[in-house]
């Protein structure tokens, strides 16, 4: 029912491109346009400036954005209450989830919620904690699930899930490591790490802090953007990696890793749904609720 030039003008105006638009909405560019030059004739306004191949938001565009987000909101609300006075759920629902979340704990219950809610348009896309912050704040995604650390004022965080980091070396590595080290050791071994912005980093740093260790005073190899990348790193090179216990569990089965403790330094760490203040409610708990109850599954 919701006003598909909205939609349009919403989509190049977060990704400031008529062809991305094009793309993530599978419409034909000059549709696109068509839409958009729609809009500017009913507003009488320009709603893009456009120099040369690259275009920003006139002020008239920004206005346009602010509101549209809301009713688009609004338009997702209203169908999903409407059809749930016949019990029926439907509607689209878009997830964003930091990468530890979306590789190695998602899959099983995405598979399950669409099994029981078919009629439920959902997507997920992937990226570091802050990525999937940002995505929220944007409008690009409805709910989140991130690793670690509280961040922002304007999101309201709610634990999902326990998970522990762990230090892990490939069992035929060359780097001579004890099964058991102290976090004083850590600045002696070759390190390779997830990138900054991501919630294992994150939680990673605050426990460094709590033995007086600093990441610069490590010897890190590399950062890299996901734990499968570290993972197969580790297969190649003499060194250490800091990953989710969830993600190397068949590795650790297979005999492949081994785990080494860092005595007293425990890093456990929560996995949380985040959503904007003021904007909980319709597929999104449903969504939550759905989790919480097969959570002793994952």
């Amino acid at each position: 029912m919701s006003d598909f030039r909205l939609k349009v003008f919403q989509s190049v105006a977060k990704n400031l491109s008529f062809t991305k638009a094009s793309q993530e909405l599978f419409v034909s560019q000059p549709a696109i346009t068509k839409h958009i030059q729609e809009l500017e004739a009913y507003y009488q306004t320009r709603l893009f400036d456009r120099q040369g191949s690259k275009i920003s938001l006139t002020k008239s565009g920004q206005l346009l954005l602010k509101h549209s987000e809301k009713i688009l909101d609004d338009y997702k609300q209203l169908e999903y209450e409407m059809h749930l006075l016949h019990n029926e759920y439907i509607g689209e629902l878009k997830l964003g989830a930091s990468t530890t979340i979306a590789q190695y704990v998602l899959p099983p219950l995405l598979a399950e919620f669409i099994a029981k809610f078919p009629q439920v348009n959902l997507s997920l896309i992937n990226g570091n904690s802050r990525g999937v912050e940002a995505a929220l704040q944007e409008h690009r995604i409805d709910l989140g699930l991130v690793e670690g650390i509280f961040r922002l004022p304007n999101l309201k965080y709610t634990p999902f899930l326990q998970d522990e980091l762990v230090a892990v070396v490939h069992t035929h590595s060359k780097l001579a490591v004890s099964d058991e080290i102290t976090p004083e050791d850590l600045p002696n071994i070759p390190l390779v790490l997830r990138e900054r912005g991501s919630g294992t980093l994150d939680v990673f740093e605050r426990s460094l802090l709590h033995h007086n260790l600093k990441l610069s005073s490590l010897n890190v190899l590399m950062y890299l953007g996901s734990t499968e990348s570290i993972k197969l790193f580790l297969e190649h090179a003499d060194c250490m990696g800091i990953v989710s216990i969830r993600s190397v569990y068949k590795e650790l089965v297979a005999g492949n890793f081994r785990v080494v403790e860092i005595k007293g330094m425990p890093m456990q760490r929560e996995f949380n749904f985040v959503q904007l203040q003021g904007q909980e409610g319709g597929l999104s708990q449903v969504f939550m609720r759905f989790a919480g109850h097969h959570r002793k599954n994952l």
